[in-house]
C-alpha cells in the first residue's frame, strides 16, 4: 500500500512542484520537502528551481514572499488560514500611523510581515541580517542615526543593542507570542538543571532572556552553531521544531527544550494530508496585486542591495 508521503512525492513529480518546509513545521513534513530552513532561504531556493508550483508548508507571509520572488510560479499554502500572530499585529493603516508619529525616518520591516506591509517600508531584513541591514542603511544614508523597526520590538531592540547605541531603533510594539513565553527565570532554572548546557536563544525572545543566553541568533544561526561547535549539551530557546530537527540530526549531542510551551500552533497546522490535498487540487493559491508586489519587491531588493547580495 502506497504511503501518503509516497503519494505526495509522485504527485509532486507529475505536477513539477517543489515543497518547502519551514523548520518550525511538524518534522514528518521533512520527508516530502525539497528544502527545509528559514523562510527567505526557502523562497530563494524555490526561485532557482524550474518548478511550476511551490507548496509552502509554513505561514501566510512566507508563502507571500515566495510569490514575490517567483511571480510566474503558482504558490500554494496548504492551510490558507495559517497566519503569523506577529505579522498580523500590524497592517498598512497601523504602519502609516506609526510612520506619521516619526516622520522622515526610514522603516525597516522584518521579513515576518505581510506583502502589504513590506510595500509600505523602505527595506526588509531577516533575523540573520537585521544588524547588517540597519548598519548598512545608516552608512548609505550618511548622517542617518535612527530607524523605525517593525513589527517585532524585541528583534529591533536586540539590533539596537548589537550596534552599541550607535543607532536609535524605534520599534513598533509587535512580538512573537511563542518566544515571549520565555522569561529569565526559565533560563535560570535551566542553568541549575543543566549547568553544562549552552543556551541558544532567538532574538525574538525578551531581552532578559537573550541577555542570559550563551548564543543569540536566527533559526539558521542556531542550527549552524550546533553544527560548528563541539559542546555535548545544548538548550534550545526557540520554537520546538528546531529542537526536534537538531535532536534527530545530531544523535551524539544532547538537547533540551527550554520550555515545553515553545510551540507555534499556526506553524503546526500543516499536515501531510493538507499538503497532498492542496497540491492535488492546486488550491489555496497566493494571489498578490501587481502594485503591492512591485513595492514589496523593491523593499526586499533594497535589503539585497545594501547587504551586497542580489536576488
Amino acid at each position: 500500500m502506497t504511503s501518503l508521503a509516497e503519494k505526495i512525492k509522485i504527485l509532486k513529480k507529475e505536477k513539477n512542484a517543489v515543497i518547502l518546509a519551514h523548520c518550525y513545521q511538524n518534522i514528518e513534513i521533512d520527508e516530502v520537502a525539497d528544502f527545509v530552513g528559514d523562510s527567505l532561504y526557502l523562497s530563494q531556493k524555490a526561485k532557482d528551481t524550474n518548478a511550476d508550483i511551490i507548496v509552502f508548508a509554513g505561514v501566510s507571509f512566507m508563502a507571500e514572499t515566495a510569490k514575490l520572488l517567483s511571480p510566474n510560479k503558482k504558490v500554494l499554502l496548504p492551510r490558507i488560514e495559517s497566519g503569523c500572530f506577529m505579522a498580523d499585529m500590524i497592517n498598512p493603516e497601523l504602519l502609516r500611523e506609526f510612520k506619521s508619529e516619526h516622520p522622515n525616518i526610514p522603516a525597516v520591516c522584518y521579513v515576518n510581515s505581510t506583502a502589504a506591509v513590506k510595500a509600505e517600508c523602505d527595506v526588509c531584513c531577516t533575523s540573520s541580517n537585521a544588524v547588517n541591514v540597519v548598519k548598512n542603511l545608516c552608512r548609505a544614508e550618511n548622517s542617518l542615526n535612527e530607524v523605525l523597526f517593525l513589527p517585532d520590538t524585541y528583534l529591533g531592540k536586540w539590533v539596537e543593542g548589537q550596534l552599541g547605541g550607535e543607532v536609535k531603533v524605534t520599534t513598533f510594539n509587535g512580538f512573537c507570542p511563542t518566544h515571549l513565553r520565555l522569561r529569565a527565570e526559565d533560563v535560570e532554572k535551566s542553568r541549575e538543571e543543566h549547568p553544562n548546557s549552552k543556551i541558544l536563544a532567538h532574538p525574538e525572545c525578551h531581552q532578559t532572556v537573550t541577555a542570559l543566553a550563551d548564543f543569540v541568533g536566527s533559526t539558521k544561526d542556531i542550527m549552524n552553531y550546533v553544527k560548528d561547535t563541539d559542546f555535548k549539551e545544548y538548550t534550545i530557546a526557540t520554537e520546538k521544531g528546531v529542537y526536534d530537527r537538531l535532536k534527530r540530526d545530531y544523535k551524539d549531542k544532547t538537547f533540551y527544550l527550554l520550555k515545553d510551551t515553545l510551540v507555534c500552533q499556526n506553524m503546526k497546522w500543516n499536515t501531510l494530508d493538507d499538503i497532498y490535498n492542496s497540491l492535488l487540487r492546486e488550491e489555496h493559491e497566493i494571489i498578490l496585486d501587481k502594485s503591492t508586489s512591485q513595492k514589496a519587491m523593491a523593499c526586499i531588493n533594497k535589503m539585497f542591495e545594501i547587504t551586497a547580495v542580489r536576488v
